[in-house]
This record gives C-alpha cells, sequence and structure tokens, in this order.
C-alpha cells in the first residue's frame, strides 16, 4: 500500500485538476453540460485512480488503477484538443496544460511500468526461495 499523498504523480494530477477547472471558466455557457462536464470528470479522474489504486492489496491491482488514470489523461488530452479547435481557449493556454498534461501522463506510465518490474522481481525471489 501507498500513501498517495506522497506519490509526485498524485500531487501532480492535483494540480493539473485544478488548473484545468480554472481554465474551464473561459468556456462559454452552452458547453457546461457538454464538453465542460466531460472535461471535469477527465481531469478528476487521473489523481482519483491514482489514489484509490493505491490503496489497492497488490502492484497488480495499484498498476490496473494507473492505466485507468492513464486512460482518463488520454481523454483529457483529446478534450483539450477539441476545445482549442473549437477555439474555447487560446493555444498558449492549451499548450500550457498539454506540457503538464504529457508529463502526468509518461509520470503515471513510468511508475506504471516500475511496479511492474517490482511484482515481477517478487515473483522471481519467491520462485526461487519457495
Amino acid at each position: 500500500m501507498h500513501n498517495f499523498k506522497e506519490l509526485k504523480i498524485w500531487q501532480k494530477s492535483m494540480n493539473l485538476a485544478t488548473s484545468v477547472y480554472k481554465l474551464l471558466i473561459e468556456y462559454p455557457d452552452f458547453e457546461k453540460f457538454g464538453l465542460i462536464s466531460q472535461i471535469r470528470r477527465s481531469a478528476v479522474s487521473i489523481p482519483s485512480n491514482i489514489a484509490e489504486g493505491s490503496g489497492r492489496e497488490s502492484n497488480k491491482d495499484f498498476r490496473r488503477f494507473l492505466g485507468i488514470a492513464l486512460s482518463s489523461a488520454f481523454e483529457l488530452e483529446t478534450q483539450l484538443i477539441l476545445s482549442s479547435r473549437f477555439g474555447f481557449i487560446s493555444e498558449k493556454k492549451f499548450e500550457e496544460h498539454s506540457v503538464k498534461l504529457q508529463e502526468v501522463q509518461k509520470m503515471i506510465y513510468g511508475f506504471r511500468r516500475s511496479l511492474n518490474k517490482t511484482t515481477r522481481l517478487k515473483n522471481l525471489l519467491i520462485s526461487i526461495f519457495y
């Protein structure tokens, strides 16, 4: 079990979600129940799944939740691309958020891989000694 509040990926994804929420203030009102709602859900899903996965008993379960968080990050990326194409956000703000998002994506991917290696090493040691 991991303390999610100490994980850099959780901290960065929380900062990203906060930044995205602030960005949504600029969106037109008619998107309140459309794209805005979808963006909020995917932005919040990233740190939420990291936190939920950190409380699981095994690295295998944690990796599964990190996979869900990564999927939500790609979903958010798509929604930001659409927002830029629709002209809801400036190119500067799009780039700013894309950089933050890609950093979170890379961190989740790397952490997920490290958990996979840890599990493989643990299984190898178990097979050697038992």
